[in-house]
């Protein structure tokens, strides 16, 4: 086995096995190169520099990037659809753009050059989770504007795998695809591959007799007792890929097979900060707060300190020099203030996760009485697991509520659904519905 891992370990890029000390010194390179890329042919960053008085001369070490204005989703849509490209039109090869759910979209544009960086980076994230030429990729992400679909595809490509187009939806073709074509990874939101382990043992199939080994997970939150979960279901590894638009794509970083411990930022391409979330303070390494991006080699669309609002810390590196985040499990506009008390998504389907009696699906519901929040949690039983009676289900319903109460501090009403009755996601999840508005609202 050690021997595999030196012999994988020398077809690596030389930098993600070269020395700290070498990384810093390319970072600081390529940062400098970005932040002249941005003054010289976006305005928007021209303006945002000039009126701090700022240069790009003005980088003399990675520290002074914190000296450099913050760029926002809302700084995306106030500047739609083109306005902070740095390229001309006609070098760009491919646009993706958010759902827009909650206003005007993020259009992201890529130079060629962008997108064979983009499908190098997913390959040698695929390869980091164990992926190896001539394996079979189930790509499950959706396609079209979203970025999972194409971006994973790419990858697999680049790395020489086998590609399953199958894009999202049709959940009784995924199954029967994944039964007969027999692939060795899938790459799908997490939420998703528990509607694809309904279907299958629906179906009356094993989903540990199947031929997937390895499961890559991204483009939402999702918590280790998850991972857990589905692992045991599946009998698959399950790890854990981070991305986003406005940065790249899936492939920002990957969390590594030897090691299972949180994704490993591809730092010689992006530059993380951690930062206090109130007020912008740069935070050490080790401290919670806001993760931060800087890209250091995006043509059509660099981003200078863009803040991603997921909440995580920076950790050393393990499988590779470069340094990890912890496990995303919320973001600072995913959290819930209920009652004067913050409130994650992910915390509730912790303790979800920990009443074996359930599925992994949970709703929160909130809504306002008069001038008081209130906060109801919808949970079904597993088929195998439903009550008999009325007092099993009031025990379990009263159990989760208390141990909500206990670890959340929050007063709850779980509301037990019928089996089967909570929807079944084909992409992201949505959890939260928020009804404390003049409108209904969901949140994530």
């Amino acid at each position: 086995m050690n021997m595999e891992l030196n012999a994988d370990r020398a077809k690596l890029d030389p930098l993600e096995t070269a020395s700290v000390d070498e990384l810093r010194h390319h970072q600081l390179a390529r940062l400098r190169w970005s932040l002249a890329h941005a003054y010289e042919n976006v305005p928007f960053y021209r303006q945002r520099f000039d009126a701090l008085g700022l240069r790009p001369e003005h980088l003399a070490s990675l520290d002074d990037l914190a000296l450099f204005p913050f760029t926002a989703k809302s700084d995306l849509r106030d500047n739609y659809p083109y306005g902070l490209f740095a390229v001309p039109q006609r070098d760009i090869v491919r646009l993706h753009a958010s759902s827009g759910t909650t206003g005007k979209p993020t259009v992201v544009g890529y130079t060629q050059h962008d997108i064979d960086t983009w499908a190098g980076l997913v390959a040698r994230s695929i390869r980091a989770g164990g992926g190896r030429k001539g394996d079979k990729v189930h790509i499950a992400y959706g396609y079209g504007l979203f970025t999972g679909g194409l971006g994973a595809h790419y990858g697999a490509e680049r790395l020489g795998c086998t590609v399953i187009p199958m894009s999202g939806g049709q959940t009784e073709k995924q199954v029967q695809l994944i039964r007969d074509l027999q692939p060795d990874i899938i790459m799908v939101t997490p939420s998703y591959m528990l509607n694809l382990a309904d279907e299958i043992e629906r179906q009356g199939v094993d989903p540990r007799s199947l031929s997937l080994r390895l499961g890559i997970f991204g483009a939402e939150p999702w918590t280790d007792a998850l991972r857990q979960a589905v692992q045991a279901r599946m009998g698959i590894t399950a790890l854990d890929i981070y991305g986003l638009s406005e940065i790249m794509g899936p492939g920002v970083a990957m969390e590594c097979l030897e090691t299972q411990d949180g994704p490993t930022v591809w730092e010689d391409h992006f530059y993380p900060e951690i930062i206090d979330p109130i007020t912008g303070a740069v935070l050490p390494d080790g401290q919670y707060g806001e993760l931060v991006f800087t890209t250091l080699s995006k043509e059509a669309l660099p981003m200078i300190r863009y803040r991603t609002r997921d909440l995580t810390r920076l950790l050393p590196g393990t499988a590779r020099p470069m340094r990890r985040i912890e496990k995303i499990t919320g973001r600072s506009d995913d959290m819930l203030i209920v009652r004067g008390v913050n409130v994650f998504p992910t915390q509730i389907e912790e303790l979800v996760l920990k009443t074996k009696q359930l599925t992994e699906l949970y709703e929160i519901h909130l809504y306002r009485d008069g001038n008081l929040d209130h906060m109801d949690v919808h949970v079904e039983f597993r088929p195998e697991q439903a009550p008999t009676d009325d007092n099993t289900e009031q025990r379990v319903a009263l159990d989760l509520a208390r141990r909500i109460k206990t670890y959340v501090g929050i007063s709850v009403q779980v509301r037990v659904q019928p089996c089967l009755s909570l929807k079944r996601s084909e992409g992201k999840a949505c959890h939260v519905f928020d009804r404390r508005s003049s409108r209904d609202s969901l949140l994530t």
